[in-house]
């Protein structure tokens, strides 16, 4: 299977899934972390040790006690495939081995994963020495 085989595959892939993943959650994630980030949570009562920096303004004049904003800390995710390419992954059916399987599963997860902005590691094990 040569690379433009793989690349034409994940392409068709892609197009039948893009409708399936504009669906709600689909391609999104939050971190459970509060923190730093850029993306808005909400809004609590100021408690003794919080930033000053994080208060509203608006909602302390309002409510005349401090409030402070939250946010979600960004979060970088890191995709790393264990692949096995030891002989036992050239058996197959129909001129399909299980390495191509292997092989296209791979570039789709890895494709996905770097559309997202995630990071992409690879590490590759065999029965030979």
């Amino acid at each position: 299977m040569t690379t433009n085989d793989i690349f034409k595959k994940v392409r068709a892939i892609e197009i039948k899934t893009r409708g399936l993943t504009n669906h709600i959650f689909g391609g999104e994630y939050h971190s459970a972390f509060k923190g730093r980030g850029m993306n808005f949570s909400e809004v609590r009562e100021y408690s003794f040790g919080d930033d000053v920096r994080n208060i509203d303004w608006n909602v302390t004049a309002r409510f005349r006690s401090p409030y402070i904003k939250i946010f979600e800390e960004e979060r970088e995710l890191v995709l790393m495939l264990v692949v096995d390419i030891s002989s036992s992954t050239l058996f197959g059916v129909n001129e399909r081995t299980k390495r191509d399987l292997m092989t296209e599963l791979s570039a789709v997860l890895a494709f996905s994963a770097i559309s997202n902005n995630d990071k992409v590691g690879i590490l590759f094990f065999s029965d030979k020495n």
